[in-house]
């Protein structure tokens, strides 16, 4: 039986306990489970279940159940328990899940959300809330372990011991002067490979790699990527450390970008909510003003048609050989630009590099351009003998736009990134549009050469 299998019959067996209310083998097999199946088994049920099941669970199995519910189930909750049981929920949950949480509920559910933190809690909530959107502030978290330079590793284990409980990583600390200045980090390794009289300060890494609270989120990312960072401190202008990322909050702000590139490429807006959470009308109004967009720009197509309509009224048969044309030019600049993105997004290629990517995907164009050109010139002599000239026309075309294509491909998007704009607007649908209309100004100029025809 395959694990998937497997999952579903044990998802339905606990349906079956809470249909048939066998609460306690329920909460029995609910106890050995991870917090993320208990909540992707909670999002099976309705609403009444659904809190039902949450109130069975010991509090620091549903604090961290909780965190893990989409919004929808967290804001029922929310509404359907005392006072006194949503104040334990926020005290124990980590600070960057309730903002997370906060940013997604309506603004009266909000509003007795934060009645019910202790005053502490809610200036500390407020003041991530006050990040700007998808800033390094708006991801971190403020629960980690600082230490002190003058500390001894002895002093060091104490401190942990009493005050790192809550917090979301105690493997990586970080020292600070009695300003909270940021001066260093520390491993717990590094504290057990030292003996007890050891002071922080000698053993502490002063070269730490570190985000602003305004940086962009995925500068976060790239920056833990590229180090291969557990997490990342968060400092303001004046060098203070006011929190850490942790790199289960990477995985969702990657996750996030991937899947926002994914749909810029593909000529849609941006949704925040998974697939079968957002409604038709959403989707609808993130598809139509790309396809409106690229609709009006193949206008310009039409207009180079219209254009040479004498060529092709001439010769018929240079009309056959338009798709061919199109869409290697499409296939061809797709490849160039998706490449180019890909490299930027993983930091391979920067602006300053556009000569160097030019350049060679001009030499690639030119290998591919001829590949093609030959095989086709072989196909269209076999299949049109006595148009010679007509074949040269075609093959020299799709030589000419392939090079093209390989060369717009490669540019647009790192133009677009150095006008401040997602490089992932510049893949498919918008290339395609480009170069269609670019093959066909080849190709028509070429026939009216080649073939001594006038436009």
């Amino acid at each position: 039986m395959s694990n998937e299998t497997r999952e579903r019959v044990d998802v339905e067996k606990l349906l079956q306990l809470i249909e048939d209310k066998q609460y306690r083998q329920l909460k029995e097999i609910l106890l050995e489970l991870n917090a993320v199946d208990i909540a992707a088994f909670m999002e099976e049920l309705d609403s009444e279940r659904t809190v039902i099941v949450f109130r069975m669970l010991p509090k620091d199995l549903a604090m961290d159940v909780f965190a893990e519910l989409p919004v929808e189930n967290q804001q029922h909750i929310i509404n359907s328990i005392t006072d006194q049981e949503l104040t334990e929920i926020m005290e124990d949950l980590y600070v960057d899940d309730a903002v997370d949480m906060l940013e997604e509920l309506p603004a009266t559910v909000v509003r007795r959300v934060l009645k019910s933190t202790t005053p502490d809690t809610r200036k500390l909530i407020n003041q991530f809330l006050n990040y700007p959107e998808n800033s390094a502030g708006s991801i971190m978290t403020a629960e980690y372990v600082g230490l002190k330079r003058t500390m001894t590793v002895e002093e060091c284990f104490a401190y942990i011991r009493a005050h790192a409980v809550d917090s979301e990583t105690i493997y990586t600390c970080y020292v600070m002067d009695e300003q909270r200045r940021l001066d260093g980090v520390v491993t717990v390794k590094d504290l057990l490979m030292n003996p007890y009289e050891t002071k922080v300060g000698d053993i502490m890494d002063t070269h730490v790699i570190k985000v602003n609270t305004t940086d962009d989120q995925e500068m976060a990312a790239d920056t833990m990527n590229k180090y291969d960072l557990l997490s990342l401190p968060v400092v303001d202008s004046e060098n203070r450390l006011v929190g850490i990322i942790t790199v289960d909050d990477i995985m969702d702000v990657m996750e996030e970008e991937a899947t926002e590139d994914f749909e810029k490429m593909a000529a849609m807006l941006p949704s925040e909510k998974p697939y079968l959470k957002t409604s038709v009308f959403q989707l609808a109004k993130n598809r139509i003003p790309w396809l409106l967009i690229l609709m009006l720009s193949s206008t310009i197509t039409g207009g180079i048609l219209l254009k040479y309509e004498n060529a092709f009224a001439a010769i018929p048969l240079l009309v056959s050989f338009v798709p061919m044309l199109m869409d290697t030019g499409g296939n061809c600049g797709s490849q160039s630009s998706t490449m180019i993105i890909r490299g930027m997004a993983v930091g391979e290629i920067e602006i300053t590099d556009i000569f160097k990517v030019v350049w060679k995907e001009i030499r690639v164009g030119v290998l591919v351009g001829v590949v093609l050109a030959l095989v086709n010139f072989v196909r269209l002599m076999i299949q049109y003998p006595g148009n010679t000239m007509i074949c040269v026309t075609v093959v020299l075309s799709i030589f000419f736009t392939v090079v093209a294509a390989k060369t717009i491909g490669c540019v647009l998007p790192i133009g677009a990134k150095a006008l401040k704009l997602d490089p992932a607007i510049m893949a498919s649908p918008m290339i395609t549009t480009i170069v269609d209309a670019v093959s066909l100004m080849v190709y028509f100029d070429l026939a009216c050469r080649l073939l001594d025809m006038t436009a």
